[in-house]
């Protein structure tokens, strides 16, 4: 279900920039979608986020046609959502997730995700650390992130963000010694990560709620 590696981050800064780039309804777009570049973005809390130049393209080429009817429904329910901000967002939030968990930080894992992944991923960690094994990983790049699906449910926001990623992964044991994996040669990876939000709730921030293959 959860197919994960890490290196780290600090606690503080994984909240901050959670907040600024799936919080405080900065991530989605109104009459789908006009481009961003078109219309003035909703401001941020403290910092802005440097979007990378293929952020800035027409939305409807980061949204699978299946997802467009449920992203009608949560930009009714919330006008200042928006599209391509919240990509970016959860390109983010993907790096910030992959580190903690790498890295064992459950105490910044928690924040970030719904109960019941947080629990996955403590479970995990706790199987790894009982073998001795540390991660040595990291995220070479993101190739491609798309909203596959996307609802509504009540007052309840879900987004799927379908990600194709390059990760460099090793297992070692507690002498140093290589288990698996290599630095050198990066691994393909495709995910569906969902993440969720109560529309209009006192907490601004989307968590993230499953984790699949996709």
């Amino acid at each position: 279900m959860v197919t994960v590696v890490i290196l780290a981050m600090i606690a503080g800064f994984l909240a901050l920039q959670l907040y600024r780039v799936l919080g405080k309804r900065t991530g989605h777009e109104q009459p789908l979608p006009k481009p961003a570049e078109d219309r003035p973005l909703p401001p941020l809390p403290s910092r802005t986020i440097d979007m990378a130049p293929e952020s800035r393209e027409t939305p409807l080429r980061s949204i699978q046609g299946g997802a467009e009817q449920g992203l009608r429904a949560i930009i009714a329910a919330d006008p200042g959502f928006d599209v391509v901000r919240f990509i970016e967002g959860a390109k983010q939030a993907y790096r910030m997730v992959l580190e903690a968990f790498w890295k064992g930080d459950q105490e910044t894992l928690a924040w970030l995700c719904e109960d019941e992944v947080s629990a996955s991923f403590a479970e995990a960690i706790a199987e790894r650390e009982a073998a001795g094994h540390v991660l040595d990983n990291r995220l070479v790049s993101i190739e491609r992130a798309i909203i596959s699906d996307a609802r509504l449910e009540g007052k309840r926001a879900l987004i799927t963000v379908r990600i194709d990623a390059d990760i460099a992964a090793t297992t070692r044991d507690a002498e140093g010694n290589l288990v698996s994996g290599s630095m050198t040669d990066a691994v393909a990876v495709n995910e569906a990560w969902t993440f969720a939000r109560t529309i209009k709730s006192g907490d601004p921030n989307w968590k993230l709620a499953d984790t699949d293959e996709a």
